[in-house]
């Protein structure tokens, strides 16, 4: 798989895991002492990160049984060498199965690192609209 490729897949995991999914494997997604930041708020460490996930699946706010998806729309990947950038659209869905619509949406700036387990997310700036 190409590096553009596997980096694209990272970033669908991780939609994808935050809505229903291993959380294990979710948090795998990040580098160790990965940062994430959106306005408001900002969490750091692969252990956080998954702490947080816990907790917004724990208040029903994502993951199995809240009806809410995380899409990715456009996305463009820089490569160079052992590091990467990534933008892309984001938009979230909620009350999927009754009445679909976009509660929020915006730009996902992301840094990866090549790791020996492959590309890791190491950095992502969250911004809305």
């Amino acid at each position: 798989m190409s590096d553009d490729a596997a980096i694209r897949n990272v970033v669908a995991r991780l939609a994808m895991l935050a809505d229903d999914g291993d959380l294990e494997e979710y948090a795998g997604l990040f580098a160790g002492d990965a940062l994430w930041e959106m306005p408001g708020a900002a969490i750091q460490g692969r252990e956080n990160l998954l702490d947080g996930a816990i907790e917004r699946r724990a208040a029903g706010t994502v993951g199995p049984g809240s009806h809410t998806r995380h899409v990715i729309t456009t996305q463009a990947v820089a490569v160079d060498g052992d590091e990467a950038a990534s933008d892309a659209y984001w938009q979230f869905w909620v009350d999927t199965a009754t009445a679909p619509s976009i509660a929020l949406f915006g730009t996902y700036r992301d840094r990866f690192v090549r790791t020996e387990d492959g590309w890791k997310l190491a950095h992502r700036t969250i911004s809305y609209g």
